[in-house]
């Protein structure tokens, strides 16, 4: 069995929401704040990545 990649997403805000994105299927909304040193953060509940848009081409977004 395989597991699918966790999701990245570029955003434009250094805070963002994260639900899971499925509904009554997700986790429980999070807020998390994007370090504006590294540029990106990882939901703990489902493991999707936050790019700030400032950080998307400076970072190797498969590498995260």
């Amino acid at each position: 069995m395989t597991i699918e990649a966790p999701e990245t997403k570029i955003v434009d805000s250094y805070r963002v929401a994260c639900d899971g994105g499925e509904g009554a299927l997700g986790h429980p909304r999070v807020f998390l704040q994007i370090p504006e040193d590294i540029g990106w953060v990882e939901c703990p509940y489902c493991g999707c990545k936050y790019v700030h848009r400032d950080f998307a081409d400076k970072l190797d977004i498969a590498s995260l």
